[in-house]
């Protein structure tokens, strides 16, 4: 008995000297109206330690703590600006705030106007670009990594494709303007940085499909970014072994002028020089964008924007020699090539827009813009191959094992091409946004007038000698050539779009909510004399739910469950634009049509707390009627169009995303993709003989080749070339357990096989398979200021008094970081073209 006291006592006394070395940081977290913000984000940051809590159904907090241990404590919800404080709790203190938290919103002078979450829509964090592992350092890093629907096929190219479509199909806004992508790019290592400027944005929105009538005319994707309007001095300053940014902006003393700029350098030179071919890499690329803003007086009613930039792409090539390895165990292969000649190519690019805004009442809007773009490319090459094509020695036990075995043929081609291109396009753009007094309407309208004039010069050809017989087989006394592209053409067009939307949101009296978003779109162009119009509908419903939580102590807790199901469907058109026009010969097909997609999209958005953090989950699953559609080739980042639109085909397929806090206080994400995407291109069907043994008969192998039966055959549904059955992308970061400055990045890429095929102008013959792409890559990061930053958030958020002179200007750094990145960690060689012999 008395042992059984004296155990008792001891227990008793060890709760109470563990109760006392700890504090409770408690409270209430509200809206501007003071409602209570239930599932809000709690996060909290010490020298040693990060992990995060949410608020309960009320909206309140009560979060044990260490004692005597300073914490920088960060307060955000969906759509919300953050709030910080900071704690350093003695044993058994306790707080009680108050936090209140705005809506994000965009400030117009004495109005504002909010930007309201958008079901069609997923927001992305632009300033993890940074930390994400990736040669090109842009916007493709988190569009391909947290994009839905997205695939990669070149880590050089800064392109991407969505849910089977090419990148063409994708739009990409800044600041309401659309921008554009070179026009003659054929190979990833010719691209050099992409228009947005990762250290001027501000927000930036993706949608794979099904999005809303305000955007344009594309068939898969649009992406919205909006540049930085500073309120305070802050810049950038980056460099790395491929290259260097700088980024500075800041206000004027009055406050109504502000100005962003951003200047960027890279190399590939260090990269290129792991490729298979080896030669004198030489392209440099730069960028120079500036955005600034003008309020001429404090009512506000009128406010201009500018935004600038200028983009310059040399990319100069010697090749040297190429030496590949190809085919298996059983048929081992290796080609080599030796080159002359070079390759030289250039895309200057200048791009301007000025945006008067007007606010003649509250919640009223009205946009005026004005926008050129300006781009000149050349690309020139005369490169001469010599090459041997071997066998290698596969025996296991040979001491020859991989070495030459014999010599199965030789021969050489020749590739000459002087192409350029001039092209302009002025653009003016209206849009207007008016709300009424409560917030739960809106109608969106706009009208664009848009003239393009296109120059182009093309001269392009290849000669083929295989063992010593030119191909095509051609008479004594001639040469034929190969795809012989020769061309000038010149395209001067305009065209008419036109925009009108309503959206209305609804709360019902059981506290579920509705949204409907409908909208219409028409488009006319002048070359072809041809008007469609897209009409569009998005659909969201938020219920009112709840979800019953135990603690370890018996209690229990109600929180609302944040999830959000959505629904789309709608006309998708996709004009031609240039490229889309010209035949593989170069010629302009001026009759084609614009391509036709009926979208249907339903989908889920979960918001939710696992393992005491946050997550997100989203679900959506799709069907694209693929109703008229051009055909076209893919080589490297080249896109071929057949320039005729009498195809049909269909996507079908379903996309899947966890994000959230993984490790506490760091964000991570997987992304899952299914896919199938099928076309039927017209008239494509082909006769095949056969003998009097039913045998197919083939030139020069079936011995008896005289022709009993001519069969007509119909290839049906054909695999589109981005048609990829399942992708995965990943990014994970972990920080060290006692270190968190210390942190650790990774991105894994998978995806299956593309279909490909022999270079001709038909697409059932690409029955090919390329090997899966398969890519890992790792960052290891060490934050440089890592607790000034704490302080700083603290000072700011005015929770902690600053030392003299610490918010001085003149310390300059308020964060950084360096980083070590390893490519390809696996070390695999994915295929990304093919070469011809």
């Amino acid at each position: 008995m008395q042992l059984r006291f004296l155990t008792l006592l001891i227990g008793l006394i060890s709760c109470i000297s563990i109760s006392a070395q700890t504090g409770f940081i408690s409270g209430t977290v509200v809206d501007k109206t003071n409602q209570p913000l239930p599932n809000a984000t709690i996060l909290l940051r010490s020298v040693n330690n990060s992990f995060s809590e949410a608020t309960d159904i009320d909206g309140n907090f009560n979060i044990e703590v260490p004692a005597n241990v300073s914490y920088s404590v960060e307060f955000s919800f969906i759509n919300s600006t953050p709030v910080y404080r900071t704690a350093n709790l003695k044993q058994g203190q306790s707080t009680n705030w108050k936090i209140k938290l705005f809506e994000i919103s965009t400030k117009l002078g004495i109005a504002t106007v909010l930007d309201k979450q958008r079901p069609s829509m997923t927001k992305m964090d632009p300033k993890l670009i940074a930390r994400i592992p990736s040669i090109n350092n842009d916007i493709s890093s988190i569009i391909l990594t947290q994009g839905l629907g997205t695939s990669i096929t070149s880590e050089l190219s800064s392109g991407y494709n969505v849910r089977g479509g090419n990148f063409d199909e994708n739009l990409v806004y800044v600041n309401d303007i659309e921008v554009y992508r070179p026009f003659l790019v054929r190979a990833g290592q010719q691209e050099g940085l992409s228009f947005p400027n990762p250290d001027m944005i501000s927000t930036m929105s993706f949608s794979a499909g099904g999005f809303e009538a305000r955007y344009g005319d594309k068939l898969s994707s649009v992406l919205d970014i909006s540049y930085n309007r500073p309120s305070e001095f802050s810049g950038s300053l980056m460099a790395s072994l491929l290259g260097g940014a700088l980024h500075f902006e800041d206000k004027s003393k009055k406050g109504n002028f502000t100005y962003n700029t951003g200047f960027r350098y890279k190399s590939n030179a260090y990269v290129l020089g792991s490729l298979d071919t080896e030669g004198d890499y030489n392209p440099n690329y730069i960028d120079l964008q500036t955005y600034m803003t003008w309020r001429p007086n404090d009512k506000g009613v009128w406010n201009f924007d500018i935004l600038g930039n200028y983009s310059r792409n040399r990319y100069n090539f010697v090749p040297q020699t190429r030496e590949t390895n190809i085919g298996n165990i059983n048929e081992a292969l290796r080609l080599t090539i030796f080159f002359d000649g070079q390759e030289r190519s250039q895309f200057e690019t200048g791009f301007g827009a000025i945006s008067a805004n007007y606010v003649p009442f509250p919640k009223r809007l009205l946009k005026f813009q004005l926008s050129a773009f300006k781009t000149q490319e050349s690309e020139t090459f005369d490169i001469l191959g010599q090459y041997f094509l071997d066998e290698l020695e596969r025996d296991l036990g040979a001491d020859e094992f991989g070495d030459v075995l014999r010599n199965l043929g030789v021969g050489s081609f020749l590739e000459h091409g002087r192409n350029y291109l001039d092209a302009t396009v002025l653009t003016f753009n209206h849009k207007g946004l008016a709300e009424n007094d409560d917030g739960d309407r809106r109608i969106r309208w706009g009208v664009r007038l848009q003239n393009e004039v296109i120059n182009d010069e093309l001269r392009e050809w290849i000669y083929l000698d295989s063992v010593g017989f030119s191909t095509p087989v051609a008479p004594s006394n001639q040469i034929f050539l190969n795809e012989v592209i020769i061309g000038k053409n010149e395209v001067n067009s305009i065209r008419g779009m036109s925009h009108l939307q309503y959206e209305k949101e609804l709360e019902t009296e059981k506290g579920n909510t509705w949204t409907a978003n409908l909208g219409v779109r028409a488009n006319y162009w002048n070359y072809n004399n041809e008007t469609v119009v897209s009409p569009r509908a998005v659909f969201s419903y938020r219920p009112l739910m709840f979800k019953e939580y135990t603690d370890s102590a018996g209690n229990i807790t109600k929180k609302r469950k944040d999830i959000l199901y959505k629904f789309s469907a709608g006309y998708y058109y996709q004009p031609p634009f240039y490229r889309e026009l010209r035949r593989f010969d170069g010629t302009l097909n001026s009759n084609i049509q614009a391509q036709k997609s009926i979208h249907f999209l339903t989908g889920i958005d979960y918001n939710f707390t696992s393992w005491g953090r946050p997550f997100k989950f989203i679900g959506e699953a799709y069907y694209k009627n693929l109703a008229r559609i051009i055909p076209y080739e893919i080589d490297n980042v080249r896109i071929r169009y057949y320039a005729d639109d009498t195809a049909k085909g269909y996507t079908a397929g379903t996309d899947f995303m966890v994000n959230g806090e993984f490790i506490k206080g760091v964000q991570s994400w997987i992304r899952l993709s299914l896919l199938r995407s099928r076309e039927d291109i017209a008239n494509d069907n082909f006769l095949e003989n056969y003998n009097s043994d039913g045998e197919l008969i083939i030139d020069g192998i079936t011995a008896n080749d005289e022709i009993a039966e001519t069969r007509d055959v119909d290839p049906g549904f054909i695999r589109r070339p981005t048609d990829q059955l399942f992708s995965f992308s990943m990014f994970f970061q972990d920080e060290m357990p006692r270190y968190p400055a210390w942190k650790v990045q990774v991105t894994g890429f998978y995806g299956t096989n593309l279909p490909y095929g022999p270079p001709g102008n038909e697409r059932r013959d690409d029955i090919l398979k390329t090997p899966s792409y398969r890519r890992v890559d790792l960052g290891l990061s060490r934050e440089l200021f890592y607790n000034r930053s704490l302080r700083i958030q603290a000072i700011e958020a005015g929770t902690l008094e600053a030392k003299p002179g610490e918010m001085n200007k003149n310390n300059l750094f308020s964060s950084g970081f360096i980083s070590l990145e390893f490519f390809n960690l696996l070390g695999i060689n994915n295929t990304i073209n093919h070469t011809r012999i």
